[in-house]
Parts: C-alpha cells; structure tokens; sequence
C-alpha cells in the first residue's frame, strides 16, 4: 500500500498535463499512488493520459460532474491512510507529497494540511497559504500576490485549499466527502467548516510547495461561472454548517458581507449573475435539507470557538 494517493481532477486540462504528472510522478521520499478523474474531457486528455503516463490509474466520467464529483471518486478509490488533492494545473516541488506526509503525521486532530501555493509565471509570489472564513460570509485566500518570505510560518487556518493539500482518507470519507451539490468552489471551505465542528483543525505548511496557474478551467478570475457557483455556494455553506442561533447573531453581519460583495460584483459587471448565484443558493438550501450539520450539545466548545474565529477574521481582511 502506498503512503498517500495523489488525485487529481482534470477537465480538458491536456495542455497542463505533462508538467503536473511528471512533477508528480518525480515525488522523493514517499511511496506515492496517481489517480487522475477525468470529467468527460473532450480534448483528447484521457488518451494522452493513457499513452504518456501508464502509470497514473485512470478513472473516466462521461460527462463533467464537476470538482466534487470527481475528487470523490478519486478518494473512494484511494487505499492509502492519506490522499492529497491537487489541481491539474500545478506543478509540484519533488518533497511535495514528503513534506505534507510529515506535517499531517504530527497530530491525530489535524484533518487536512495546505500546500503553499506559488504563482506559476511570477514563482516568488503567493497564490495561496491557506483559507480563512469570516463573520461577513466572506472567504479569505491569504497572501495572494505578497512575496512567498512573508508566509514561512506554518500555522493552523480555517480551511485548506483543496487545490492543493493533503486529507486523512477515512475522516474524509467518515464526514461524507466533498458535497457534489457545489459542484465547484467553497466545497474545500465547506467540508474544512464540517471538519472543525466536529473538533479537528487545519494546518498550513509551507515547506511543501506547488506551482498553480489558476482559473485554468474557469478561463478567468471574475467570470459568470464563477461568480453564480460562489455565491449560491456561500449561502448553502452557511445554511449547512451554522445552526439556527448562529445564523440569526451573525445576521447582520452576513447581510453587510452580501450587500458590500453585490455592489463590487456589480462594478465588476456580474450584479445580475451574483444575484442569480444567491438565488441558486436558496434553491440548494431547499433542495438538500438533510445534507444541514444536526446541532449536537457536545460539539458546543467547537462552535463557540468557531464563533470566535469568524470575527477574528474580519480583522484579517481589513488588514
């Protein structure tokens, strides 16, 4: 049995296939398995990928289920105690999978483990180190385009990237998986959330390190796709994971995050698509009731604490 299974999802990615799976197929110091999901890909990635790189097991869908769907699958193949995520337009550094192996290994609570992640072109600079979630309904990606030296710390965050970091397969699994209802974006926020109220934590370790294009499926930063499916995602994730008396002290908060992102997405204009995203977020909510976290007594401290660190990341964005 191999040390970590590393899955990565790919939707017509055929033009950053070569990099990532050699960089992957290069790891030291860990016994590693390669599952790459395919969602349909019409570009020829699934024959590529089976002519070049025998060695990465190969699971086809017919069709594109998107992000959640297809790390699923991935995972439920998985037979390793340890399975890292990582996008397909990524290229990773040989002590990667080693690196991520060790951090996740120091502690039993510690559900998952982020990468740092590096702008590919400008490879000084950070893509991300790790995700925090505020009282405002706002993600927060940390050090996005500062220089890599300021983020050399490692140290606990709400949510991991799922872009790039490493989970235990049977707490995964244990907490149902990544919810497919996302189908993309905030799934990794969303399960990190499930994660803490059940008591674990995450953890930022920059010693491992991945170069990551970005917006390689979605075309762009700010685009329709991207703004519906995170915003209706947003409210669904807030739904989910805060229980009635939480949402309602959070209220006025979450209506001023909504209210300051529609009037940014309606500069940027995509007012009418975050608008049909919120809409698409009720809709989930109706749609997936049972999929809510049941309120239980002894997860009380791990709500409180969460709480607590909602608001202390509002400072964290006006910083």
């Amino acid at each position: 049995m191999s040390d970590v299974t590393i899955v990565i999802p790919n939707y017509n990615g055929i033009a950053f296939l070569e990099a990532c799976l050699r960089s992957v197929l290069g790891q030291q110091g860990v016994s590693t398995e390669i599952i790459v999901v395919d969602n349909g890909s019409a570009d020829g990635s699934q024959d590529f990928i089976r002519e070049h790189f025998p060695e990465c097991k190969l699971i086809c869908l017919t069709f594109n289920y998107g992000f959640c769907r297809a790390v699923n699958e991935g995972i439920n193949k998985a037979k390793s105690p340890y399975v890292i995520l990582l996008n397909n337009d990524t290229e990773v550094c040989p002590d990667f999978a080693a690196k991520l192996l060790h951090a996740i290994r120091k502690d039993d609570r510690m559900f998952s483990c982020a990468a740092r992640m590096l702008q590919y072109q400008e490879r000084e600079l950070l893509d991300n180190a790790g995700d925090f979630y505020c009282a405002l309904g706002w993600g927060i990606g940390r050090g996005k385009g500062r220089r890599k030296t300021e983020y050399e710390v490692p140290q606990k965050i709400f949510s991991s990237c799922a872009g790039a970091a490493i989970y235990r397969t049977d707490l995964v699994k244990k907490l149902g998986g990544f919810d497919e209802a996302h189908f993309a974006y905030l799934e990794d926020m969303d399960l990190s959330y499930r994660a803490k109220i059940h008591g674990y934590y995450h953890w930022y370790e920059p010693a491992a390190e991945v170069f990551h294009v970005g917006s390689a499926t979605s075309g762009s930063r700010y685009n329709r796709f991207k703004v519906i499916h995170s915003a209706g995602n947003n409210v669904y994730l807030i739904y989910k994971n805060m229980p009635c008396l939480q949402q309602l002290l959070n209220a006025p908060l979450l209506l001023l995050g909504f209210f300051v992102k529609y009037l940014f997405f309606v500069k940027k204009g995509f007012g009418k698509d975050y608008r049909e995203g919120l809409r698409r977020g009720v809709e989930l909510c109706r749609k997936f009731p049972e999929r809510k976290v049941p309120f239980r007594m002894k997860h009380l401290p791990n709500y409180v604490k969460i709480q607590l660190e909602l608001w202390k990341n509002i400072l964290l964005f006006v910083r």
